[in-house]
């Protein structure tokens, strides 16, 4: 099993929480993932540290799921939604503001885990408009800001190092 450890998670959580998150988001999170954030429900992890294209990422915090939380895992997904591709869902920040997610892109049952750079992410609505592009290309663009990790959230964990 993996090595890794989750400091000062808040209240547990039960399976009822994330089956609501997943009616309001329509998607079915991963078992793994399920079992680990209902323990370690806003976490921080350690080992922190991952590899995305070669480049040192940090794992920051579980999402909340307690609902007056301003990092709870719907209020997340609505502030970035207009500027995350579709398909994908976070499920933990890095210390930059940038997301882990799941992504259903290629599978509705077992997303891989990926990372979401919001660095030079343009508002979908707003790239539409100004640059006369449409919804599938502002798909493709915002695309170019997600970083495969892992098949799985399991696999994603194994990863992290000091």
């Amino acid at each position: 099993m993996s090595k890794v450890q989750w400091r000062s998670p808040d209240e547990p959580i039960i399976r009822e929480d994330v089956k609501n998150v997943e009616q309001e988001l329509n998607i079915n999170f991963p078992l793994d993932y399920i079992e680990c954030v209902m323990k370690n429900n806003g976490a921080h992890v350690s080992p922190e540290v991952f590899e995305v294209e070669g480049k040192r990422k940090v794992f920051g915090t579980l999402l909340s799921y307690d609902m007056d939380d301003d990092e709870n895992i719907i209020e997340v997904f609505d502030d970035y939604k207009d500027t995350l591709p579709a398909e994908l869902v976070p499920f933990a920040f890095d210390p930059a503001g940038n997301l882990i997610c799941f992504d259903y892109k290629n599978d509705k049952n077992n997303p891989v885990v990926v990372f979401w750079e919001h660095e030079n992410a343009g508002e979908k609505e707003m790239l539409m408009q100004e640059e006369g592009l449409t919804e599938e290309q502002v798909e493709e663009r915002a695309r170019e800001n997600v970083f495969y990790i892992a098949d799985t959230f399991t696999d994603f964990l194994s990863k992290l190092h000091d």
